[in-house]
């Protein structure tokens, strides 16, 4: 039985189809569906942990659209992908354990620089470039950090994603937004592991909008494949300035 009623349910199923559209493009999903679950009655851990649950379905439907479409090797990103669910999870476990101001404080700068990058950066394209490091060390250094924040705090882990394969492993812009899915596919996982051993998740909520998620983000996928970086960096823009705006909001 739904956690909710009918009329907050249907608000919860819209906003997670919109989420997994947006998502699967850019990030930021959670943007429209972590609001959604407050609105709909749940408190922050319910909303972070139930998120998790939809948002692994919408990851994992665009990563496997991406892998089945050719831009990433699933079988090559197994090792770091369970890297990022190892952290992820660390990352949760230590939600109540670790001060999270200065990294909060910090956050909006960094979506505001993201949003600066790839709205200036001329040359931006599908097509890859030289990578800045080895993907050895890219997989060691980079997936760990943005992995564990993604489990610790969570908002604004896939924009963390893209500019690392951009900037750092040379990936055009379509390629790193089929990664950074995989990765959050992975992370999503994780995190969501310890918050159900808590039993936070609304389960049948998450399920719901899960399924919904899954539709939003096959037709986001899509709609990347077929128009790239054309699409993916004015959403990209557009996700991290308003997550950064709404961080700012939040601690004023």
């Amino acid at each position: 039985m739904l956690e909710v009623s009918v009329d907050p349910a249907l608000m919860l199923v819209a906003a997670a189809f919109a989420a997994g559209f947006v998502d699967s493009i850019a990030g930021g999903g959670g943007l429209i569906s972590l609001p959604a679950l407050m609105l709909a009655g749940a408190d922050p851990v319910q909303a972070l942990s139930t998120n998790k649950v939809q948002g692994s379905f919408g990851a994992a439907t665009a990563a496997v659209s991406y892998a089945r479409a050719g831009h990433v090797d699933v079988r090559a990103q197994i090792g770091t992908a369970a890297l990022a669910f190892v952290v992820a999870a660390t990352g949760a476990m230590l939600v109540s354990r670790i001060s999270t101001d200065v990294l909060r404080l910090g956050l909006p700068v960094l979506l505001v620089g993201i949003a600066l990058f790839f709205a200036l950066k001329p040359g931006l394209t599908d097509e890859d470039r030289i990578a800045r490091i080895s993907p050895a060390l890219f997989s060691a250094v980079i997936v760990p950090m943005i992995g564990f924040y993604d489990g610790l705090i969570g908002p604004g882990a896939g924009a963390f994603y893209m500019i690392g394969f951009v900037l750092l492993a040379g990936h055009g812009v379509l390629k790193a937004t089929a990664h950074t899915k995989f990765l959050n596919f992975a992370s999503n996982l994780g995190g969501l592991a310890v918050f159900a051993l808590q039993g936070a998740p609304w389960w049948a909520v998450g399920l719901v909008m899960g399924a919904a998620q899954i539709g939003g983000a096959r037709l986001g996928s899509r709609v990347a494949m077929r128009i790239g970086a054309r699409v993916i960096k004015p959403l990209l823009v557009v996700t991290s300035s308003l997550l950064a705006a709404r961080l700012i909001w939040q601690m004023t």
